[in-house]
């Protein structure tokens, strides 16, 4: 039986595409419980260029009860990119094999905006850590 690696998480991060050097969200929730990642953005209206929710584990989502399209970035446990789906419509069911431990979903048009593409090796910090020219609040 395989294992599945536990990562750790604070509750808030600032989403980096390392490859690229952009950041690519800088509030991005941490849904850990399965309540947290059943409930995800549920009940939302939308999400700020800046907002997002990583679900860890995950390989797959869906949109369903969902009000608004939104950017899916499908992650390897390597915390590398292995799909990016931009503007995931509500009321659709997201691939199945992706090999993804995690995954982003962020604003639309936040992946085209930030340029990550498959591939893209993914960092983050607390979101309460600033970098030297403030970034990340």
């Amino acid at each position: 039986m395989l294992r599945k690696e536990r990562r750790s998480w604070p509750e808030k991060i600032c989403l980096i595409d390392q490859t690229r050097g952009v950041i690519i969200a800088e509030r991005v929730r941490v849904a850990r419980s399965v309540v947290q990642r059943f409930l995800g953005l549920m009940g939302r209206s939308g999400l700020r260029p800046e907002e997002g929710l990583l679900l860890d584990p995950c390989s797959s989502i869906h949109t369903f009860v969902m009000r608004f399209p939104i950017d899916v970035l499908y992650v390897g446990p390597d915390h590398v990119v292995r799909r990016v789906d931009h503007e995931m419509r509500p009321w659709r069911i997201g691939p199945f094999s992706t090999g993804a431990a995690y995954v982003v979903e962020l604003a639309p048009g936040t992946a085209r905006r930030a340029g990550v593409v498959p591939g893209d090796r993914l960092g983050w910090r607390p979101a309460s850590e600033p970098d030297a020219a403030g970034s990340c609040p």
